[in-house]
């Protein structure tokens, strides 16, 4: 929507004025696991998380990555015209692994038409020489590089609750890590946890915007059938707030962002076949539709209130 411009940073605008033209992401699965599933942090994983990760529009993990980028790039091509891509390793940690396994699989996606290789992992899975060699790649092969890291949220409580196996702290140590490269860094959040509250979605703004990292993708909350905290749901253990709290919480979250932050997504995306609930049984674009009306209607826009950092009480003071 045109109106989206003027109300938060958006993603694809982002591509677009980087790339010259429109650049889309291709998803690739690996056959790996997480450190929170295979007894190193945690075994059962994050409650949220089902049996396949959260690549839903994954090619099948057995297949090359070659071969997955190529099926991608053939159904997306056809459909949108398109001529430049992201590699995106999106499934499970894609940075838990051998690091010369780490090594063949990007190296397997520096392809014609790739112009930038996208890595999804947890912040207590990053490590100086694995972005060493994602600084070789860089520099070699003049590619752009984005870590994105699962924070989920900024309270403690919460991410004990989900069963996440970090804290804050790993959070802002791996970005503090992945700053001294010239890589970009995406944050995951879910903005309505039912343990958090409108002080949480501030915080996880305030601290996104402190760090400086250059994307945030923000989730709903949805539940993956099987999992600990469908059987939770279903056990009517807690509650999942209405749509109208969600946009709430959207709105609040991108009132508090630096508007220097790309917005990635605002609601997530799940197929209802695979899911107990997802969305309040509505459209994510319909949700984002209703929410972009009522931004406008309630002048609301990115960085309304981005005005805590940088000493904030000598510029009240009008000492600086």
């Amino acid at each position: 929507m045109d109106n989206e411009k003027k109300l938060y940073n958006a993603f694809s605008d982002a591509l677009k004025e980087e790339y010259g033209e429109k650049v889309y992401k291709i998803p690739i699965n690996l056959p790996i696991t997480c450190p929170n599933r295979d007894g190193n942090v945690g075994c059962t994983g994050c409650t949220f998380c089902g049996e396949k990760g959260t690549g839903f529009e994954s090619q099948d993990n057995m297949m090359t990555v070659e071969n997955q980028i190529k099926e991608n790039i053939n159904h997306i091509a056809k459909k949108y015209a398109a001529n430049k891509y992201i590699a995106y390793f999106q499934n499970f940690s894609n940075t838990y692994m051998p690091l010369e396994d780490f090594k063949a699989y990007i190296n397997k996606a520096i392809l014609p038409d790739i112009v930038e290789i996208d890595v999804s992992t947890r912040p207590d899975s990053i490590a100086k020489p694995y972005l060493d060699y994602l600084k070789e790649i860089k520099e070699k092969h003049n590619i752009n590089i984005t870590i994105e890291l699962g924070l989920q949220t900024t309270n403690v409580h919460s991410l004990e609750k989900v069963k996440r196996g970090h804290t804050l702290a790993e959070f802002i140590d791996a970005v503090l890590m992945i700053k001294q490269y010239d890589f970009k860094i995406c944050a995951h959040v879910i903005l309505n946890l039912p343990w958090d509250d409108d002080l949480d979605v501030i915080e996880m703004a305030k601290v996104l915007s402190a760090l400086k990292v250059d994307y945030a993708k923000a989730h709903s909350l949805y539940m993956v059938r099987d999992t600990i905290m469908a059987k939770q749901y279903e056990n009517k253990e807690f509650q999942i707030c209405s749509v109208e709290e969600y946009k709430h919480r959207v709105k609040l979250f991108l009132e508090y962002l630096d508007p220097n932050i790309v917005i990635e997504r605002l609601i997530a995306r799940a197929p209802k076949e695979d899911t107990l609930f997802v969305n309040w049984y509505t459209s994510w674009w319909k949700i984002r539709d209703d929410l972009v009306k009522e931004m406008i209607e309630e002048d609301v826009y990115q960085g309304k209130y981005f005005n805590y950092l940088g000493g904030k009480t000598l510029k009240n003071k009008n000492y600086i």
